[in-house]
C-alpha cells in the first residue's frame, strides 16, 4: 500500500511553515542565536535554537491554557498547520475513526522542573493538581486528538532523538495494515530549561566557545565540538495514496520504506563500526524495493558530535561506498531538536525531492578526514533526485532510516520559495 505525505506543520528555529523552512535551508539562514542573559538555561547554553514566546491562549482557553507545557503548545500549533496544509478537516475529509495521531518527544519536563522547584520552596500544597497532564509524554497526541476530534489510534513514541522518525515509521505501518487512512505524526520538544540543558552541558555534549552562535553547529567539520540544543515541533500528515487521490490532493513525497533497529551497544554512544546503523539503512532500502544506487541524496542525522558523525559516516560508506551519495546535515542551521529532529529532516528531505536542490551543510569549512563523504557544502546543489534517505539515531542505540520517493506532485508542493 502506498503512503504519501500530504501535509506539513513545521515550527522550527529557521521558520514556520514549508516556505520559510525550505528557503532557510537552501540559503543558509541560521536559526541559532545566543540566549539572552536572563534566559533560564543561559548558564549551560552558548547557542540555542529558540522560538518566540507563545501565549498558550492561542491554542486553548480558560484554565486549560494555564497548564499546557510548551511542548504541547508547539505540537498543537504544528498539528493545526499540518492539517490545514493537507486540506483536511476531520469529519469532512476523513472519518474521525480512520485518522490516527502519533507524537514523539520527551514530554513536559519543563513543567516537572517548575513544579519541583515550587514544592521545594513552598511545600506540598504548591504542587499543581494538573502536574500529570503537564508532563505525560502522551499529552501532545491526546491534546491534538481532543482539538480535532481524532478518534482513531493514538500513541506517543519515546525513542530519544529517533522519536520523530519512529513516529513516521509507525504511521506507515498503521496505514499499510489498513487501520487508518490518515495519520498525523511527528514530534515536539521544548528542552531549553535549566536542568535538561545542564545535563547535556555537564556531559560536554554541547557546542561551546563560539563567538558567533550561528557557527556553533558544525556537522562533519574538523572543528566541531558538540551539538546545539533547539526547540520546535514538526508534524506530517501521512495518507493512503488512494485516499489522497480521491480528495484531489498532491503529495510532497511517498514514504516508500523504513528501517528500524537497535545498536545493542551503549546507552549513549553509537556503535563505532556503524554496522547496525548500516543494517538499518539497508532495511529501509529493501522495504522500498530499491538499491543503494537508486538513492540520490542522504539527509544525515549529523549532530556535530565527534563520535556520532564518524559512526554515521562509516555506516554510510558501508552502504553507499565512500563518496557514493551526496550527504548533508540540516542541523547546522536548525540545531538539534532532539525527538523532533528526525521528522523535521524527513520534511526537509521531501522538499529536497520537489525542489531539485540539495541543501548544504552549513559551517562545513574543513571536513573531518575521519568523515569522508560527498558532502554538499557552501551552496545548494542542483540534482534531480528520485529517492532520498534520512537517518535518525537516538540514545539507547535507537536507529531509524526513512526512504522517500519523489511523486508527480513533489515539485508543485515544494514550489522553490525564495528562488
Amino acid at each position: 500500500m502506498t503512503v504519501v505525505i500530504t501535509g506539513m506543520g513545521l515550527f522550527t528555529p529557521v521558520g514556520r511553515g514549508v516556505g520559510e523552512t525550505l528557503d532557510a535551508l537552501l540559503h543558509g539562514r541560521s536559526g541559532l542565536t545566543r540566549p539572552a542573559d536572563d534566559h533560564p538555561a543561559r548558564e549551560s547554553l552558548d547557542a540555542a535554537g529558540l522560538l518566540p514566546e507563545i501565549d498558550p491562549r492561542t491554542v486553548a482557553s480558560g484554565p486549560q491554557a494555564r497548564v499546557l507545557d510548551r511542548t504541547v503548545v508547539l505540537a498543537l500549533l504544528a498539528a493545526a498547520d499540518a492539517l490545514t496544509d493537507a486540506g483536511i478537516e476531520v469529519g469532512r475529509d476523513v472519518d474521525p475513526e480512520r485518522i490516527g495521531v502519533i507524537v514523539g518527544g520527551v514530554g513536559g519536563l519543563a513543567t516537572l522542573e517548575a513544579q519541583a522547584v515550587a514544592r521545594a520552596a513552598r511545600g506540598r500544597a504548591a504542587v499543581s493538581p494538573y502536574l500529570l497532564t503537564g508532563i505525560l509524554p502522551n499529552m501532545p497526541a491526546a491534546r491534538i486528538a481532543i482539538a480535532h476530534d481524532i478518534r482513531g489510534y493514538s500513541s506517543s513514541v519515546g525513542t530519544a532523538c529517533a522519536s520523530g522518525a519512529q513516529s513516521v515509521a509507525d504511521a506507515v505501518r498503521l496505514i499499510r495494515a489498513g487501520e487508518a487512512d490518515v495519520v498525523l505524526c511527528g514530534a515536539s520538544e521544548a528542552p531549553l530549561f535549566p536542568t535538561f540543558a545542564a545535563t547535556f552541558g555537564n556531559a560536554r555534549a554541547l557546542a561551546r566557545g563560539w563567538a558567533d552562535p550561528t557557527e556553533a553547529s558544525r556537522p562533519f567539520d574538523a572543528r566541531r565540538n558538540g551539538f546545539v540544543l533547539a526547540e520546535g515541533a514538526a508534524l506530517l500528515v501521512l495518507e493512503r495514496a488512494a485516499h489522497a487521490a480521491a480528495r484531489g490532493v498532491a503529495a510532497y513525497a511517498e514514504v516508500a520504506g523504513y528501517g528500524a533497529n537497535t545498536d545493542a551497544y551503549h546507552p549513549t554512544a553509537p556503535r563505532p563500526d556503524g554496522t547496525v546503523a548500516a543494517a538499518c539503512m539497508r532495511r529501509a532500502l529493501a522495504d522500498a524495493g530499491v538499491t543503494a544506487g537508486d538513492v540520490g541524496y542522504v539527509n544525515a542525522h549529523g549532530t556535530a558530535t565527534k563520535l556520532g558523525d564518524i559512526a554515521e559516516t562509516t555506516a554510510l560508506g558501508a552502504v553507499f561506498g565512500v563518496g557514493g551519495v551526496p550527504v548533508s546535515s540540516t542541523k547546522a542551521l536548525t540545531g538539534h531538536l532532539l525527538g523532533a529532529s528526525g521528522v523535521l529532516e524527513a520534511a526537509a528531505t521531501a522538499l529536497t525531492l520537489g525542489s531539485g536542490l540539495l541543501p548544504p551543510t552549513g559551517n562545513l569549512d574543513d571536513p573531518d578526514p575521519a568523515c569522508p563523504a560527498d558532502h554538499v557544502r557552501k551552496e545548494p546543489r542542483a540534482a534531480a533526485v528520485e529517492h532520498a534517505l534520512t537517518n535518525s539515531f537516538g540514545f539507547g542505540g535507537q536507529n531509524v532510516s526513512l526512504l522517500l520517493r519523489r511523486t508527480a506532485g513533489s515539485a508543485a508542493r515544494a514550489a522553490r520559495p525564495g528562488t
